[in-house]
């Protein structure tokens, strides 16, 4: 039991206490499993499909064991004598309604005959990709989708299949897949597999050791460090880079590994995240002395363990171009974690949004230590209530997000992060303490030396030089409320004339600030910063200057 992984525990432990006899199996599912017994590597561990791990370690004890799917249909992997003998003349059927109903007519026989004799034969029946074959549809009027799941949920629902030493595993890798009678079915047993973590990874490791040892030659002594530099990505993702390396007598170095994790896990994710390690860290923000103070100390207990004392997440508001998603990335590079950076998981299939949330939230679980980034988190997060007419997917989507949010059990691992320029528009109950405990206002810049010296230094970012005792030419041009987003137009038109017409570094901002117009009404700057203030967690945050513009003394 030592050596089976936690979900694989459960499964045991339920169906020897009689709890279920029913499972679904959903996550990590298509993914390598190490298998515990029987290979050539460690302790003669080797790695294998799920369907090997199910057939060699969890059912070794059923006689027979039947496996259902869409494209090899029916087929019998142990006891077929048996099952041969019940089946006679008859055609074994194909199509999934006519199949579950021919397997439920099975389990009867044997139940009978264990009534009957007192014993008979224990058997399994394992259902791949389940969510092709019972799927979650939109119209509650297709008679046959629900005749075939009803059909299932009552296996699970009566207790007979425990009580007969039968067992039902349904395998789909998102369960928001699935038929909602399933899912809703209090007596079916819903076991996740999670992300390989870094023990398994490294474990895993020694095993491809021995296959691939060109490969990993460099990480020889230290496969446990690899498997918790590779943490996020699948065992197969890692098995295929270790063999394709070998192959290629490539050894992995240790400069590869950053970048080979990042695109494993964004293959992995189909698109749905982009996984960033930033090169920069608050040292290179502007101003929001306050704010960095404050962030810095929460970054020190971090790093000191002090999980208890850390935020679930941060609100990062304030008008549009004020630097958000930099300020988030420079938190990152500080921190020395990834960034996640939530994509397009929305889907116009029914039960497909929520399919990709439980995969990104698979993801950041096994990560470990990240930072999770939600852009525009007014429009991503969803609502409480859906619009009249609408499918309810924004209703899940927020329903999802805000359990996720609130998981204590994440608190220390993975902070929320997110930007808005609308922070009215967020459900109240996203941004209560326990989800988002902190929240940093960013304004843009209210004086105009705070605006000379941001143009000022994103221009020497360019090597362009201008001196600070320049300011007194500047100060009549330098715009009101000047965003870091409208600052670097700026300094790029700057650099642009320097370079196409041999201007002085001087003469080109004089050029790029006369007549310069903004490209956000100011009204609806000002708006946004109002909008900032009212979120603002701490004082601290908010300076005097914008104070005193906005009347808040």
């Amino acid at each position: 039991m030592s050596d089976l992984p936690i979900w694989a525990r459960e499964v045991i432990n339920g169906y020897e206490s009689r709890v279920a006899g029913c499972f679904l199996l959903h996550g990590n599912t298509g993914d390598r499993q190490l298998l515990p017994g029987g290979g050539r590597g460690l302790q003669g561990q080797s790695l294998g499909s799920l369907r090997d791990f199910l057939s060699e370690v969890l059912l070794p004890r059923f006689e027979i064991v039947l496996n259902y799917d869409l494209g090899e249909g029916l087929r019998i992997l142990r006891g077929g004598e048996q099952f041969t003998e019940w089946v006679g003349d008859r055609e074994i059927p194909s199509l999934p309604l006519v199949t579950m109903r021919y397997l439920g007519e099975f389990l009867r026989y044997q139940r009978n005959t264990r009534s009957l004799t007192g014993a008979s034969p224990k058997v399994a029946i394992v259902i791949r990709e389940a969510h092709l074959i019972c799927p979650a549809v939109p119209n509650t009027h297709n008679y046959e989708l629900n005749a075939l799941a009803s059909l299932v949920r009552g296996w699970s629902a009566s207790g007979l299949l425990q009580e007969n030493e039968q067992a039902l595993f349904l395998i789909t890798d998102r369960s928001a897949n699935l038929h909602p009678l399933l899912t809703r079915e209090s007596s079916l047993e819903a076991i996740e597999l999670p992300l390989p973590d870094e023990e398994l990874l490294a474990r895993s490791l020694t095993v491809l050791m021995e296959e691939a040892p060109l490969a990993l030659q460099n990480f020889k002594n230290r496969l446990p460090e690899l498997g918790l530099a590779l943490r996020g990505a699948t065992l197969g993702a890692v098995e295929s880079l270790v063999k394709r390396r070998q192959f290629e007598q490539r050894p992995l170095a240790e400069e590869d590994v950053a970048r080979l994790k990042r695109e494993l896990v964004e293959k992995d994710c189909d698109g749905l995240i982009e996984f960033i390690e930033p090169d920069r860290d608050l040292s290179q923000v502007i101003g929001l002395e306050a704010a960095k103070a404050w962030l810095r100390d929460d970054l020190a207990l971090w790093k000191q363990g002090e999980r208890k004392a850390l935020p679930m997440g941060y609100l990062f508001c304030g008008p549009v171009g004020t630097g958000k998603t930099y300020l988030a990335e420079c938190l990152s590079g500080e921190a020395g974690v990834p960034m996640v950076v939530l994509r397009n998981f929305r889907d116009k299939w029914v039960g497909s949004t929520e399919a990709n949330l439980e995969k990104i939230f698979a993801l950041l679980h096994a990560l470990g230590r990240c930072l999770v980034f939600i852009d525009e988190a007014d429009q991503a997060l969803g609502q409480r209530q859906s619009g009249s007419g609408g499918s309810g997917v924004n209703s899940r989507v927020y329903s999802m997000m805000a359990a996720e949010m609130s998981d204590t059990r994440n608190r220390g691992k993975i902070v929320w992060v997110l930007a808005s320029s609308r922070p009215d528009l967020i459900e109240v109950d996203l941004k209560r303490p326990g989800r988002i405990d902190v929240k940093i206002p960013l304004f843009p810049s209210v004086e105009a030396n705070e605006a000379f010296t941001l143009l000022r230094a994103l221009c020497a970012s360019r090597g362009i030089k201008i001196a600070e005792e320049d300011f007194v030419e500047f100060e009549n041009l330098v715009p009101n409320l000047l965003t870091p987003g409208a600052a670097e137009a700026i300094a790029v038109k700057t650099y642009r004339a320097v370079k196409a017409k041999n201007l002085t570094g001087v003469e080109a901002l004089k050029n790029a600030l006369t007549g310069y117009l903004p490209p956000v009404d100011p009204e609806i700057l000002r708006h946004q910063m109002e909008l900032a203030c009212n979120e603002s967690t701490e004082p601290s945050f908010i300076e005097k200057p914008v104070r005193a513009l906005l009347g808040l003394d």
